[in-house]
């Protein structure tokens, strides 16, 4: 396995809720009707093991006994809302960590609009316009920082020791005040640039960032610290200042259900604690009386377990102290099912044999383009079921046994020297695109690359052909929706398919039928080239694939695999629905096996409601001895199995949404 130093200093919670309370000022019976022991007890039955609770919320409104004048209005005199619910979670034995957020604050935005940060255009900083609803974001630079960090020492001393402190709404957020531009130009800093503000911005987070970490350690030595939106990309610099990882991804709240997949992976890379955070929520956050399907809950719960992840469910508690009895009815199923497959996914660590390689963001805005190839890359090696992390700088690659360099990771000295070192080690690397080459791609900037480049095509649309010793794959011509590079194989070099070309360009003058020239000539051009352990694929097949879904790309990529990686640690049968993970648990190894339907049910929204089983799935595991015994878990069903040449060979009788085997 590649990655970090494993270096966990505590057990995070298996099943946490995040219990939103964002409640607005004009709603005066706030927890009117909070029952503190009906409260824990139905955390209790439904398996939760840690809660967040508010301190703070966007509005910018306390939930505690406090003199300060941001305690919300309609809390009644008394009612140390905050104070009842950390009692009695810990009462019985629930984590209660405590919420704060910051650079969302409702309250302080109108109480002081000077420290809202401003746009280039000196207008605020806010979600919609003047007459929507929509959060004002506060300036971290201005004396707001002052303000949040006298809230953030009252709620350390009132709650000493918490056990932890989950700061909210903390991106890089460029600002045009006074004091931002003071801040930049003693940086030697140009505010008129756009990468310049958002450079400060950086700077200013990672200042606050150490600084209410400190805050926190001092007053409760033993308390979590974790700052929330956060870009997943910076968590190589952030990684410092936090505890452990959670990857917010409510999937039918706009993230997908390819997010998780793909940051988990990158998380998990860093040694600490992960979790994954979803819904129960119909859509995103504040959808009150909206009800996640079981299903749903169930897949998304199900892909973190198989990831390595602690799960987090998302709630909103209503406004006078209720929680809704349906939704923790299905949590409480849920989570059921988590602590029943604890045994096998405590300490559990992921076996990767593929590391995808994703460029961190710098001062810009990653590119539409790089975004997709990342996407493309997870979404393609998961319906193959290959290995993999998402990898990055800091990343150590000792371990994996392939790199993958999606479509335009620009290859500097420095990544050049690595991966140098990485392939004299042994290892295999894949490139497609741009990656290792110039951005005109004349030039090869990494010189393993069995190719000569020549540049773009200057073709929009092309084809290729798989070569002909190449087994089972598709005859004819497939279309290539992106533009290619044109690239000639190096002395040596296998090439695996050609670059067909079109009669002409489509454009104006001359066009044919309704979308692309069909195919007119085969041309010596490359698409896919393999020269020892170095391939290379003349498309940016990985963004295409996220695109356009078109599965002769995928294909394509197979067959590259299984010259570069020719014994993947799992084969395993099935629909390319089929997620398949592998987890080492001291010397137990667990294949995780899912299969759910997302079902685009609205022109933005993927559900899942129905669970269809799978049955007699054939699956093949690399293992370097004889397991003594192979088991579903967690049922304890005993499973025939047969060893050869190294590999575990068996088949599964069912996979009912999500199954585990243990090979012991």
């Amino acid at each position: 396995m590649g990655g970090f130093p494993l270096a966990a200093r505590f057990h995070l919670p298996a099943r946490q809720i995040h219990l939103d309370f964002h409640t607005s000022p004009a709603i005066g019976d706030v927890g009117v009707r909070f029952d503190a022991r009906q409260f824990a007890a139905t955390m209790k039955q439904a398996h939760v093991n840690s809660v967040t609770v508010f301190a703070k919320c966007h509005h910018g409104h306390l939930y505690y006994n406090t003199k300060r004048a941001e305690r919300h209005p309609g809390l009644r005199r008394g009612l140390d809302l905050l104070g009842r619910q950390v009692e009695a979670l810990h009462r019985v034995g629930i984590r209660a960590p405590i919420y704060v957020s910051v650079q969302v604050d409702e309250f302080a935005a109108h109480a002081h609009p000077e420290w809202v940060a401003r746009r280039p255009d000196t207008g605020l900083c806010k979600g919609g316009n003047a007459f929507e609803p929509g959060w004002h974001v506060m300036d971290m630079s201005s004396p707001y920082q002052d303000y949040l960090a006298e809230q953030l020492a009252e709620i350390l001393k009132t709650f000493r020791p918490v056990d932890g402190i989950f700061f909210d709404m903390c991106w890089a957020q460029r600002s045009t005040t006074s004091w931002a531009i003071d801040g930049m130009r003693r940086s030697r800093l140009n505010p008129e640039s756009n990468d310049d503000r958002l450079r400060y911005a950086h700077q200013v987070a990672l200042v606050y960032m150490r600084r209410f970490r400190q805050m926190v350690k001092r007053s409760s030595p033993r308390a979590t610290v974790y700052y929330n939106s956060r870009p997943m990309a910076e968590l190589a610099q952030d990684i410092a200042w936090i505890d452990q990882v959670e990857v917010e991804a409510l999937p039918t709240g706009g993230w997908g259900y390819m997010f998780f997949p793909k940051y988990g992976r990158y998380a998990r890379t860093f040694g600490k604690p992960y979790l994954g955070m979803t819904s129960r929520f119909h859509k995103a956050w504040g959808d009150f009386g909206g009800l996640k399907p079981y299903a749903a809950l169930e897949y998304e719960t199900s892909q973190m377990m198989a990831l390595g992840a602690a799960c987090s469910i998302g709630d909103q508690m209503h406004p006078r102290g209720e929680l809704d009895p349906a939704a923790y009815a299905q949590i409480g199923r849920v989570y059921g099912r988590v602590a029943e497959r604890e045994p096998w996914l405590t300490g559990a660590k992921p076996v990767a044999q593929i590391g995808v390689y994703q460029l961190e963001s710098g001062v810009a805005d990653a590119p539409a383009a790089r975004a997709a190839a990342e996407n493309g890359a997870v979404r393609m090696l998961t319906q193959l079921r290959q290995q993999f992390d998402v990898v990055g700088e800091k990343t150590d690659l000792k371990g994996y046994e392939l790199l993958i360099l999606p479509d335009q990771v620009e290859v500097d000295e420095a990544l050049g020297k690595r991966l140098g070192a990485f392939l004299k080690q042994g290892g295999a690397l894949l490139a497609t695109g741009t990656s290792g080459l110039s951005a005109d791609g004349r030039q090869r900037l990494l010189a393993q690359l069995p190719i000569r480049p020549q540049g773009f095509s200057p073709l929009s649309t092309t084809y290729f052909r798989f070569a002909r010793d190449l087994k089972d794959m598709p005859s004819g011509d497939h279309v290539m929706y992106e533009r290619g590079l044109c690239v000639e194989p190096a002395a040596g070099a296998k090439v695996l398919a050609h670059v067909v070309e079109p009669y002409f360009e489509r454009t104006w003058e001359h066009f044919c039928s309704h979308a692309q020239t069909p195919p007119g000539k085969a041309t010596n051009q490359a698409v896919a080239v393999i020269k020892g352990k170095v391939g290379y694929v003349s498309y940016p097949v990985f963004g295409a694939y996220a695109n356009h879904g078109n599965y002769p790309y995928r294909l394509l990529v197979g067959a590259m695999l299984d010259r570069l990686l020719p014994k993947p640690v799992l084969r395993v049968d099935g629909p390319t629905g089929l997620e398949a993970t592998v987890m080492k648990q001291g010397r137990r190894t667990i294949v995780h096996l899912l299969y759910y339907s997302p079902e685009r049910r609205t022109p933005t929204l993927d559900i899942v409601e129905d669970i269809i089983p799978l049955h007699d799935l054939k699956l093949s595991l690399k293992l370097p001895a004889r397991p003594g015994r192979v088991q579903l878990v967690p049922q304890r069903q005993d499973l025939a199995f047969a060893y050869r040449g190294g590999r575990v060979e068996l088949t599964v009788p069912r996979v009912h949404g999500h199954q585990m085997i243990a090979f012991e």
